[in-house]
């Protein structure tokens, strides 16, 4: 049986290249150098907002990225397999990156980075106060950062969009923009992250096909920035000894967050005298999909041990 099986993923496997193979001429990602003068947050803009994302060589150096993967080694070390099914077994997973890798902190200030994000995620407001109007500016914040380490034998994820997880109506803008960085050489064959160019542009009701995603090849240090609403996955790693190892870091648009800090008015240790319902109210469990989880789990669980009918699990 496990051999039919496995006959049968290869072939299917085979197909999906086969058509990858057939699309040359659909829409590509074009990549730039992270030291070309002309390379500048405008340009990676353009991009973005044309074909969904764009790749730019040489963001991070080699002495960077091996710094990286030796303050993530511990994490992935301590991870536990992905009960939900979303990631692969074979995959390890590090998260609150910043809190661990001072490598990541200057990723994550990266100049060339934290322009992009300004420009495409900075909201601006005008209200009236009475006869005066005022003009907030609200800059993006990290919605979540991430280590990866994809195994041989793991499966292709399923492609999807990440600002799913803020229910945004279709047609807006995303409110959510990602870099994944590689750490290590990333091919087709080891698993490479397949994204759909211009897939930011297509209504609600389109689904999307694997035979339109193309595989993300990178060189360690090289970054993939795309829009949050832009088809991508993690592909299948069909290597027999090869580790892909990415980091991801992902901006929202700073006012998604409760308009009164709550986790400070009150923290975990007055919080768990309250019922699970306020809990809930102070911000303190998830909406579904994912928003708000601590290390793929529901806060309400690792806090305050509750296993209800609400209770989300990653």
């Amino acid at each position: 049986m496990t051999t039919v099986t496995t006959t049968v993923q290869e072939s299917f496997s085979t197909y999906v290249d086969e058509k990858r193979q057939q699309a040359v001429g659909s829409p590509q990602l074009e990549r730039i150098a992270a030291d070309d003068p002309a390379t500048t947050h405008t340009r990676v803009v353009e991009l973005v907002r044309r074909d969904g994302g764009v790749v730019i060589t040489g963001l991070i150096d080699p002495e960077h990225t091996s710094r990286i993967r030796k303050e993530l080694q511990p994490a992935f070390d301590a991870d536990v397999p992905d009960k939900s099914g979303f990631f692969p077994t074979t995959t390890r997973r590090a998260t609150g990156l910043l809190g661990i890798s001072d490598g990541c902190v200057d990723l994550a200030t990266n100049k060339l980075w934290i322009d992009t994000a300004n420009e495409i995620l900075t909201s601006e407001c005008r209200p009236w106060y009475g006869e005066k109007r005022a003009h907030f500016v609200s800059k993006p914040i990290l919605a979540g950062t991430f280590g990866f380490q994809i195994g041989p034998g793991s499966r292709q994820q399923d492609l999807h969009r990440d600002d799913s997880d803020y229910h945004l109506p279709r047609g807006l803008d995303s409110c959510m923009l990602g870099m994944l960085v590689a750490l290590t050489k990333t091919t087709e064959q080891n698993g490479a992250t397949l994204v759909v160019p211009r897939s930011h542009l297509w209504g609600e009701e389109r689904a999307p096909k694997n035979e339109e995603a193309i595989a993300v090849e990178l060189e360690p240090g090289d970054g993939l920035i795309f829009g949050g609403n832009v088809f991508h996955a993690g592909g299948s790693n069909k290597t027999k000894d090869e580790i892909r190892e990415v980091v991801g870091l992902f901006m929202c648009k700073g006012f998604m967050r409760p308009e009164e800090n709550h986790w400070l008015a009150v923290p975990p240790e007055k919080a768990k005298r309250l019922s699970p319902q306020v809990q809930r109210l102070l911000g303190y469990g998830i909406s579904p999909p994912a928003v708000g989880f601590y290390r793929y789990k529901d806060p309400m669980q690792v806090l305050f041990n509750v296993e209800d009918e609400e209770t989300v699990q990653l």
